[in-house]
């Protein structure tokens, strides 16, 4: 029941938040240290959470195979999606042309903003992205958030337990106490999100004002159009074919997703989408690995916006791209989005690279950083919508996805919610 009422104060605080940023935008603003504080009490559980789940998952499985193995069809799936996910904002970008006729002008603050983020933007090369995997201090990856780095840390402290053997065991004892606790912390977090996420929409109301939807319809409707089509084409599919109903899966993880959608951070999401996505019969092994990893290589909302936004400033600058540039375009993003997760605005700064690296102006970077609040929420919800459905494909494709477990879950949370039984049509 918990969850449920948690749920309700959400809403409350997202409504509550819209209506004091329309009414008094001057006091909404100084709300933001709310969003900030809730925010950074999330980040406090990411790395020690993250750390004991994924070391308890493998070392208790003790299958050191099964890891390369997992790692493989992870990224093959990951770069099936996001390719697709390029594939749509591109097409919904042709089909709807949000620069065309739009007569917009960026302040002279955000040309400065995004001339600085291009001009200073570093050009990884493959070889550097594969060194950053590795840390030189995981206390120092912590400290970052760089969840990469983490993942690739537990993944050897598990192989080095599941090596030792029994002598390992007060560590796993104590690892597990961990998890427990850190699960414990996270549901104490989370009774501050609603103060959280009325400082965040406050904030975004009352910065931008309601007036902001109506300027910028084109480009917000051409990221949602296809978001949605996004999630009703792609991720719609991928649950079919591993037998599992989407709807359940996003009415499973409305409270992430909620968060998500309102602070418009996936690190606010993560732990309570890692905790769900176990419950609903996925290893947690698999949650471990396959989450935070997809942080990094399964942006599939960012991806998407990307698509999008190139076709938008180029348009907004009159460049005319033919098809052959704007597939060259998206092979170019298809390497540059990935390994720069948990930097303030990714999206833009990859964008403003990318744009700089083609000689296209960078107006439409400064004109979408006065909405990137407003579109960073939608393509933060998509975010962590595909990398739960991607925990449920690669548990499935190992054969190890918990069918019985994910209708208990199923049943127990349409009691809680005193609502119509979830309709099964996946399973026999």
């Amino acid at each position: 029941m918990k969850n449920s009422v948690l749920t309700i104060w959400i809403l409350i605080a997202l409504v509550a938040g819209i209506i004091v940023g329309a009414v008094a935008p001057e006091f909404a603003v100084r709300m933001h240290p709310l969003a900030t504080i809730f925010l950074r009490m999330v980040k406090m559980i990411i790395a020690p959470l993250l750390f004991a789940t994924l070391v308890v998952g493998i070392a208790g499985h003790g299958d050191v195979k099964k890891i390369g193995r997992v790692g493989i069809k992870t990224i093959l799936y990951f770069e099936i999606v996001t390719t697709l996910a390029l594939c749509i904002g591109l097409i919904v970008a042709n089909f709807t042309n949000p620069g065309v006729g739009t007569k917009l002008t960026a302040n002279l603050p955000h040309l400065d903003e995004i001339s600085q983020v291009s001009s200073t933007l570093c050009h990884h090369t493959f070889s550097e992205f594969f060194t950053n995997m590795f840390p030189t201090s995981v206390i120092q990856s912590m400290a970052e958030g760089n969840l990469l780095q983490i993942v690739i840390f537990s993944i050897f402290f598990a192989l080095a337990i599941c090596t030792i053997g029994k002598k390992a065991k007060p560590v796993m004892d104590l690892l597990n106490s961990v998890c427990q606790i850190m699960f414990k912390f996270t549901e104490f977090v989370m009774l501050f999100a609603p103060i959280g996420i009325f400082g965040a929409i406050s904030y975004t109301v009352g910065s931008n004002g309601i007036s902001v939807l109506k300027n910028y319809a084109k480009i917000i409707f051409s990221l949602y159009f296809a978001l949605f089509i996004f999630i009703v084409l792609v991720l719609f599919i991928a649950c079919r074919i591993v037998g599992i109903s989407l709807k359940s899966l996003i009415q499973a993880i409305e409270e992430p997703a909620l968060l998500a959608f309102t602070t418009a951070s996936s690190e606010a999401a993560l732990p309570k989408a890692m905790e769900i996505m176990e419950k609903f019969g996925v290893p947690k092994s698999i949650v471990g690995f396959v989450m935070p990893t997809g942080y990094t290589f399964n942006l599939d909302g960012s991806t998407l916006y990307l698509a999008i936004a190139i076709i938008f400033c180029a348009q907004i600058a009159g460049v005319d791209l033919a098809i052959e540039q704007q597939l060259i375009i998206m092979f170019a993003l298809m390497v540059t989005s990935k390994g720069i997760a948990g930097v303030p605005r990714v999206a833009l700064i990859v964008l403003a690279g990318t744009l700089t690296s083609f000689h296209i102006p960078i107006l439409g970077v400064a004109i979408l950083l006065g909405i990137d609040q407003l579109l960073d929420m939608g393509r933060t919800t998509v975010n962590l919508i595909g990398n739960c459905v991607a925990t449920v494909v690669i548990a499935r494709w190992e054969n190890e996805f918990d069918y019985t477990k994910m209708n208990e879950y199923i049943a127990s949370s349409a009691e809680k919610l005193e609502s119509k039984p979830y309709l099964d049509d996946s399973v026999d």
